[in-house]
């Protein structure tokens, strides 16, 4: 069975790739805005506080081919848990 919905890139993007670290084939943009930027410090990404801002600006966890899609899932529920609880 076919996996392509897990990675997607857009080498169009004025930004791409936005992250160091990553090579460019491997790189996936399908997160480009991280759905887990909600969990603060349960996200299980690497991030910072500037000026009390979270800056994920060092984290590759969501652009990871092979990975970034499985973390994200792994998380939603607890994503899923805190948007019912605001709504």
């Amino acid at each position: 069975m076919s996996q392509n919905y897990k990675f997607t890139q857009n080498k169009k993007c004025e930004y791409f790739p936005c992250h160091k670290g990553i090579k460019e084939e491997d790189f996936n943009c399908l997160f480009c805005y991280c759905p887990l930027y909600m969990l603060k410090d349960k996200c299980g990404g690497n991030f910072k506080y500037k000026n009390n801002v979270k800056d994920c600006s060092a984290c590759t966890i969501t652009h990871l081919k092979g990975k970034g899609y499985e973390h994200v899932m792994s998380k939603m529920k607890e994503v899923i848990k805190i948007g019912s609880e605001q709504g």
